[in-house]
């Protein structure tokens, strides 16, 4: 058997498995979307339409704030984590990365236990105040619900990155007089572009498309995720369901392409 033959049938799984689960279920998925009443104006939808355009905006400015407020938080706790030894600390690096093994579902049901109508912050602002808060099926408790899932998949990345961080580099621009600030703006934190790139990337990919937490949760909000599910089982739409769900992977895709040209091949695709 030639080298070029075997090299063709080591492909035929790799070739069945992307037409059966990827191309077929997309091109069923793009002609699904312009069969409806519209045509391929279906797809303009989601611009044109207001309640469709609100629920993009809603959707884009949860996942930026998310994305945002995760690369924060991951870069302080991972850079900390990272350089720093102590006594607990792979436990916290274990707690910190648990939400991994957790579904959507089971994050939004902790969301609701923490800020739900019988949650822990209700008790206590009733007890505190009067008033019982409660925020666990608004837009800050999906936010909450999706920095908590984001953060793992974050730090991981950032501590990976930290550890190839060069010490030489930090010495010399203290012996230069560089502050500790100065270090940490002119000198790690341009070495960890790439990083916090790719992993934002992700987590933006990730938040744009969670579905289980929004099922959840988003009882007061609209997101993609849960238009797409309501317009394919309560209304029976197919065609404007497959066309969101088309639009929703498009700015999806069109992110991670973004933060691949910008990173080279680190960005992974977001499960």
């Amino acid at each position: 058997m030639s080298h070029k033959s075997f090299v063709w049938i080591c492909l035929l799984p790799l070739a069945a498995v992307t037409a059966a689960f990827f191309l077929l279920p997309m091109t069923r998925l793009l002609v699904t979307g312009a069969e409806g009443p519209r045509g391929l104006a279906e797809y303009l939808a989601i611009l044109l339409e207001p309640r469709y355009r609100a629920t993009l905006l809603n959707t884009v400015l949860l996942a930026a704030a998310t994305t945002i407020a995760t690369l924060v938080v991951a870069t302080i706790a991972g850079l900390f984590l990272q350089r720093h030894r102590f006594p607990g600390r792979a436990i916290l690096v274990a707690i910190l990365t648990f939400p991994l093994a957790f579904p959507g579902v089971v994050i939004g049901f902790m969301i609701i236990l923490l800020a739900g109508r019988q949650g822990l912050v209700g008790e206590v602002s009733s007890r505190l105040t009067g008033d019982k808060l409660v925020f666990a099926y608004s837009i800050y408790g999906l936010f909450l619900g999706y920095l908590y899932f984001s953060i793992p998949r974050v730090i991981l990345t950032i501590m990976a990155a930290a550890q190839k961080l060069d010490p030489g580099l930090e010495e010399a621009a203290r012996s230069l007089g560089a502050g500790p600030w100065a270090v940490l703006r002119d000198v790690i934190l341009p070495a960890l572009v790439p990083a916090l790139v790719a992993s934002g990337a992700i987590a933006f990919a990730t938040a744009m498309g969670a579905f289980g937490t929004a099922f959840t949760l988003a009882t007061n909000i609209d997101v993609l995720p849960m238009l797409i599910y309501t317009e394919f089982t309560l209304a029976g739409n197919l065609a404007t369901s497959a066309a969101l769900s088309v639009g929703l992977g498009v700015m999806t895709w069109l992110i991670l392409a973004l933060a691949r040209s910008f990173t080279g091949n680190s960005v992974a695709a977001a499960g």
